[in-house]
């Protein structure tokens, strides 16, 4: 472990929070992707196309807190099990109506937005600028992603 940055204890704190947001990440991913495969209605093309760029994008950022959370020392969660004990992203519903997914994902990347905003003042407080750069770059993501969805309503 590096003798530089934040202590132990805060590289842990900051570890149990990317945890979380690496499992509701993990759960809008899957939920994207699912509205992706069952999505219909005249909007068809352009929705399956908008939830393709999203949870590609989403997918690339689960790979970055994962490792993130092992630069921290800590072992990243692993399995529907985990994240769902993790996760408050409930599954997704294929036989909802794409006006109904739509909605469901912008309350899925509001879920995110809070746990990053939760867990910002804990990387600042650590002085963990690593980290705190991630959330802001996963804020800037999310808040993207929710407003394309709201607008597409």
């Amino acid at each position: 472990m590096p003798n530089a940055g934040p202590t132990p204890d805060d590289r842990r704190t900051v570890a149990e929070g990317l945890a979380k947001l690496l499992a509701d990440s993990y759960a809008i991913y899957l939920k994207t992707h699912g509205y992706h495969w069952n999505v219909r209605g005249p909007n068809f093309s352009q929705l399956h196309a908008l939830f393709m760029a999203q949870y590609t994008e989403v997918w690339t950022a689960i790979d970055e807190v994962a490792e993130r959370i092992r630069a921290l020392g800590e072992l990243a969660p692993q399995g529907y099990g985990a994240f769902a004990n993790l996760s408050s992203i409930k599954d997704g519903d294929p036989t909802k109506s794409a006006q109904a997914m739509l909605e469901d994902l912008v309350d899925g990347h509001q879920t995110v937005i809070g746990t990053l905003y939760a867990l910002l003042p804990l990387a600042q407080r650590a002085g963990d600028e690593v980290t705190a750069s991630l959330i802001s770059d996963r804020l800037t993501a999310h808040e993207k992603h929710a407003w394309m969805l709201r607008a597409s309503l």
